[in-house]
């Protein structure tokens, strides 16, 4: 079994901050990847930030310059730091990890179930 919980979001005005954290647990050998993804009503979901095992790390264009994940890797734990929010942010953010769960079976993706952030002033 493995669990996947995200915290932190909530209600910030524009231009503020706020940090999402996420973390893993249960039946783990390796974490391969953690990414936040994001979906706001009406929309498709969208990959916001995702970090690798190697500390390798992607960003959507519409977060770049403003959002920075980090991990520790201790911990199982990824945070995503959301800077100069805006409107079009308000989305429900989940986490994905995907891990490896014992020797010679594949990687798997676990989602956690998401929490909500409200960019409103």
């Amino acid at each position: 079994q493995v669990h996947v919980v995200e915290s932190g979001g909530g209600l910030v005005q524009p231009g503020g901050s706020l940090r999402l954290s996420c973390a893993a647990s249960g039946s783990i050998l390796s974490i391969y990847r953690m990414a936040w993804h994001r979906q706001a009503p009406g929309k498709q979901r969208e990959l916001v930030a995702a970090i690798t095992s190697g500390g390798s790390t992607d960003y959507a264009d519409s977060v770049k310059g403003r959002f920075t994940i980090s991990r520790d890797s201790a911990k199982n734990t990824v945070y995503l730091q959301m800077n100069s929010l805006k409107p079009e942010d308000t989305a429900v953010y989940s986490c994905n990890a995907r891990i490896q769960t014992a020797r010679l079976l594949p990687l798997e993706d676990y989602w956690g179930q998401g929490t909500q952030v409200t960019v409103s002033s």
